[in-house]
């Protein structure tokens, strides 16, 4: 069996014998062309429980356009010309539009990597602007003591219209609709309350109902209205396969049913001896930080006691200071998940999820990232997927099997039996 995986801005080739490969563990295929703009166009329309956007605006009003930043392959430079558009058909003038790219605790931008996300004619007319969370507004605070804390530029506009992609989270379920504002756009004590909540033992990714921290996300628009959301559901080739536009709640719930059903996966019980997977290439391995989420999809598929070899080229390493420190300080994995419980911090979380992993499954990485880097994860680095997966069997015992997963950041398994 010939098995290429995504890696970094390439891919990874290897050979597995026919006798240990157990299967793929795949959404369901989306590769029939779609015409992406066509259905943004749609979306916009024919928006799910909203006016069109053209009609809740008015001359004369400020709008923020929140928009995702470098780590997620949300076509933002395709979504932003329609709704730039219907914007100027409402009556709003390009100087009273700001573009927000959403950092959450992320690092800011280059001005090339601005101009990739906008496009170069849209830089150009409009003005681009970095989210920074020491200049919130403070507007309230949720039921569950969340302060709803957001960026000065999009706090301050008449209006705010929210893009993204959805996409199984970790914790809070799945990505999009008001998650762009928070974290996208919220102060470090907004993310830090949000986000503790992921200890929760339903914040887990495809849970909305009963999950605190996506409760808590839906929340904020009591404080603060997300007046129009644009979300699009990406296949496996980063292209668009489905578009929503309206109501932040309704149009982003239509998202994920869409993605249920192209990203769900079955694995048959006990789960996979081995688990091959990738976190599907740039931008979802540009580091540790965002490679994270494969790794916990994949341990959704395997069996207890079975092994993972996580594959990513984390070129940048670590990606959040946080995240690194706390992996630094760690003299095991029990140490993050003990102090996540007693003193959580944001990027420390990321460590903590990683550690719980760890208590379920061995790991074998393959990376870009020098050897005392990936060590530091405490997990077993290697040289290549060859080595890794011939590892990984030996940790598995005699009769195991590999199951493959190539997109797994954007793959929720399930264990059936």
């Amino acid at each position: 069996m010939e098995i290429s995986l995504k890696y970094g801005q390439t891919a990874l080739d290897f050979r597995l014998p026919d006798e240990v490969f157990g299967g793929f563990i795949l959404p369901a295929r989306t590769e029939q062309a779609v015409d992406g703009e066509r259905l943004i166009s749609s979306a916009l329309e024919n928006p799910v429980g909203s006016p069109k956007l053209r009609d809740l605006v008015k001359p004369g009003e400020t709008v923020a356009v929140v928009a995702s930043d470098v780590t997620r392959p949300c076509p933002t430079a395709i979504m932003l010309p329609p709704i730039l558009k219907e914007l100027a058909a409402g009556g709003v003038a390009a100087k009273d539009v700001v573009i927000v790219l959403a950092l959450g605790i992320h690092r800011n931008h280059t001005v090339e990597e601005k101009i990739r996300l906008v496009g170069q004619s849209v830089f150009d007319a409009y003005q681009v602007v970095d989210h920074d969370p020491n200049r919130c507004r403070r507007l309230g605070e949720t039921s569950r003591g969340t302060p709803a804390d957001i960026f000065e530029k999009a706090a301050d506009a008449d209006r705010r219209v929210a893009l993204g992609n959805v996409e199984y989270h970790y914790f809070a379920g799945y990505s999009g609709g008001a998650k762009a504002l928070l974290p996208g756009v919220s102060s470090h004590a907004a993310i830090k309350n949000n986000h503790a909540m992921m200890v929760h033992e339903l914040a887990k990714a495809g849970i909305l109902e009963g999950n605190p921290v996506r409760e808590d996300i839906d929340e904020l628009p009591k404080h603060l209205s997300v007046d129009f959301i644009l979300n699009v559901v990406l296949g496996e080739d980063k292209k668009i396969k489905g578009a929503f536009g309206g109501h932040c709640l309704a149009a982003h719930r239509a998202a994920c049913k869409m993605l249920d059903g192209l990203f769900q996966a079955t694995v048959p019980a006990p789960g996979a001896d081995v688990v091959v997977v990738s976190a599907g290439g740039f931008p979802k391995d540009i580091n540790i930080y965002q490679a994270q989420k494969a790794l916990d999809n994949a341990a959704k598929a395997v069996r207890p006691g079975g092994s993972i070899v996580w594959v990513g080229a984390c070129d940048e390493g670590f990606g959040e200071a946080v995240f690194e420190k706390w992996l630094n300080e760690a003299k095991s994995s029990a140490d993050l998940i003990e102090r996540v419980k007693t003193k959580f911090e944001l990027g420390g979380h990321k460590a903590a999820a990683i550690a719980l992993v760890l208590e379920r499954c061995r790991v074998f990485m393959v990376s870009n990232l020098p050897e005392e880097t990936a060590k530091k994860l405490f997990v077993t680095p290697a040289k290549g997927l060859e080595e890794a997966v011939k590892a990984a069997l030996e940790q598995a015992g005699k009769g195991s099997k590999v199951w493959v997963m190539p997109h797994g950041g954007s793959t929720l398994p399930k264990i059936v039996s």
